[in-house]
């Protein structure tokens, strides 16, 4: 008898064929002697269209709504039907008698194989591979250790439970807001909470309204210390500002305190993927889309990082022992040297680093024991792959260490601060440089402050006013709102990427120039959406009860049940709203059939295209400009036939409407 494995990829199920000596290949499948191995290409199976569970939902109609199937049908993807069609009769084999699930070790690589065996039809018994890293040895040491497949039942109604959340809250409430306010329109309980954080970013800077303010030094001999009253150093008064700067003339200062403290910066904490895109956004201008992809290529074909998706930022206590390996990996590469200093050091990071309390499905980002070759990798590769080295040997390095002269002085009542750092050891920050961040302005000319005494008498020899102005909080970036993102619990690590590439795909946000805005049309479909779906704690929330229930602390029932109250809740609060709305102009090029403005639009297999904004209208057009023979588009034919004796008599169905537009225009020139 033999086991059937199925993977979530092509590539990662050649691998694990290879490693376990399946040789027979076929497009599909490989086999061997005692294992079957074959793969689901991402998504076979997905939650089926309203039109599915009734006829009737197929129509959009502010009547039906809202949709809330009392059990939610699943159907397989058309384009990779023929691969489900493969997996289902190898799960059937009359020689397979197990099944080991070898999809991404995650909440949605456990929803991809539940669904297909649960399509597929499968009930026989079956194991969970769980593994962080590609490389022979751990998918060796994952089948050596292989789990109970029924250990991950929970993870998998926590993903079940978030499609079907997506599922209910994005269709019904999208339905309800082009419905009642007939316009194209999109949302969602990620994406529309996220956009409104670009908003509220947006907003800020809009209404800000800058301060002049003023910063005083007192110059002394050969250095200089600067004022700072109970709210910090600046004043808000240029009068004040004068005011004092005149006292301070020819006054005596006094020392009243002088420190010589030793200070120390621990390492950064290891790169979870959110924050591998923050850096990546910041010091490689990558979008957070673009990193996922490279660092997948990095897992899954060099095999020479561990799992990306993962939210945690420790290791578990297993892998301290795995540490000399993965340095000794360097040999060869840039980071050779640095890796040998640390091995050298032998460093113990103990739990600020090692501690499974904080793991949760996989460890941080670290690279694996694979010996790394840096010419097979592409430019965006090796720049990805670098800050992953780097960071990973400065969470092996020791602390920054350094010495904090600080003196304050008192003339005419005033307090006066003044302050240095001396480096003792710069630790990490030799590897990855991060400034220390003491919240003190640092002083110039401060060498003589090492020899100031308490109680010494100086004289201020003059005044430096400096006058400032405050500025507003920069737009948002990727970095920045992933960072908001996690703050908030929106999304996962895995899904934040594609939240944002939406919201940009349905331009309802822009990048520009390194940042993000939002546009006309995400303005306005934040207008009419229901401010619970704007509210990033109520989703955070909802994030935070689907965690729960993939550690078994939370019945998935009981969060089903209030996913599909809060649906009727928001969809009624949208067809109740009755917002004054007047749709914007986003384009100079009106719909020939119904006259209103009509906006760029791609098709589901990503072609540009024009698209009405009126749902009751429906026209679609493709630009003119596209290169090569083209076919009118289903709803241009519609429109051609039923504005056929409008134009032309006898005018050929291949003819689209813009074109016959044309031809009664030139005809009314011509007279």
């Amino acid at each position: 008898m033999k086991t059937f494995i199925l993977a979530e990829k092509p590539s990662v199920g050649r691998e694990i064929a290879r490693v376990l000596n399946c040789r027979k290949q076929t497009k599909s499948f490989i086999e061997g002697d005692k294992y079957i191995v074959s793969w689901a290409m991402g998504h076979l199976v997905e939650l089926a269209e309203p039109g599915a569970h009734d006829p009737i939902y197929k129509e959009w109609n502010a009547e039906h709504l809202p949709i809330i199937p009392e059990r939610m049908k699943h159907k397989v993807i058309g384009r990779t039907s023929r691969q489900f069609s493969t997996i289902k009769s190898l799960m059937h084999r009359k020689d397979v008698n197990n099944l080991i699930i070898a999809t991404d070790a995650g909440r949605e690589g456990e929803l991809v194989a539940r669904w297909i065996m649960r399509l597929g039809g499968y009930k026989g018994p079956f194991q969970r591979l769980w593994i962080s890293s590609q490389t022979d040895k751990a998918i060796r040491d994952g089948f050596n250790n292989l789990k109970p497949g029924r250990d991950y039942d929970d993870l998998m109604r926590a993903a079940e439970c978030r499609a079907e959340a997506d599922w209910l809250i994005g269709l019904n409430v999208t339905r309800a807001l082009s419905c009642t306010y007939d316009t194209r329109l999109s949302a969602g309980r990620v994406q529309t909470p996220s956009l409104a954080m670009i908003q509220a970013r947006d907003e800020q800077i809009k209404n800000f309204k800058p301060k002049p303010y003023w910063l005083l030094d007192a110059v002394f001999d050969g250095f200089s210390a600067s004022w700072r009253g109970k709210s910090g150093g600046r004043i808000f008064s240029e009068s004040s500002a004068s005011e004092l700067a005149s006292k301070l003339k020819d006054a005596e200062a006094e020392v009243i305190s002088m420190t010589d403290k030793k200070q120390s910066v621990p390492p950064p904490l290891a790169y979870d993927l959110t924050a591998l895109q923050q850096d990546a956004n910041r010091a490689l201008g990558y979008s957070a889309k673009q990193t996922l992809k490279i660092l997948q290529g990095l897992y899954e074909r060099h095999k020479i990082v561990t799992y990306p998706r993962t939210d945690s930022r420790h290791l578990t206590a297993d892998i301290e022992a795995t540490i000399t390996d993965r340095l000794r990996a360097l040999n060869g590469t840039d980071w050779m040297g640095r890796a040998r200093e640390v091995l050298v050091s032998n460093p113990k990071p103990g739990k600020r680093l090692f501690d499974d309390s904080r793991v949760s499905d996989h460890h941080a980002i670290i690279p694996t024991e694979e010996q790394v070759n840096p010419d097979r990798l592409s430019a965006e590769e090796k720049a990805l792959w670098n800050l992953i080295i780097k960071r990973f040997i400065a969470v092996l390095s020791p602390p920054h260490r350094y010495l904090k002269l600080s003196a304050e002085l008192t003339a005419v009542g005033e307090s006066f601060f003044i302050s240095r750092t001396k480096v003792i050891d710069e630790g990490w920050r030799a590897v990855e440089f991060i400034a220390v961040d003491d919240g003190e302005r640092e002083s110039d000319g401060s060498g003589r402050i090492d020899s100031l005494q308490k109680g010494q008498k100086l004289k201020v020899e003059k005044t430096r006013l400096q006058q400032k102005q405050t500025t507003p909080p920069g737009r948002h970036t990727e970095g920045s709102l992933l960072a908001s993102m996690e703050k908030n619990a929106l999304g996962t690590p895995a899904t934040r990427a594609d939240i944002i590439e939406k919201l940009i795909s349905n331009r309802y946000m822009e990048r520009s120039g390194g940042s993000l805005q939002l546009t006309p049309a995400g303005e306005e479909v934040l207008l009419l959406a229901p401010e619970q779906l704007k509210s990033a704690e109520l989703t955070a929330e909802w994030e935070k009860r689907l965690s729960s229930i993939a550690e078994g602390k939370e019945k998935a029932g009981s969060f089903s049940t209030d996913i599909r109250k809060n649906t009727e809740k928001i969809v009624s609060s949208v067809k109740s709203g009755g917002k004054d709305y007047k749709p914007k102009d986003f384009s100079k090029k009106p719909c020939p059939l119904c006259g209103r403005m009509m906006m760029p639009g791609k098709d589901k297999k990503g072609h540009e295209l024009y698209v009405c904004r009126s749902l009751s209208c429906g026209y679609e057009e493709e630009p003119e400009n596209r290169s090569g023979n083209r076919k009118p588009s289903y709803k241009e034919k519609a429109v051609t036939r039923k504005l056929m004796k409008q134009y032309s008599d006898d005018s050929p169905d291949t003819f689209t409407l813009a074109d016959m537009i044309k031809m009664k225009e030139g005809s009314r020139k011509r007279k």
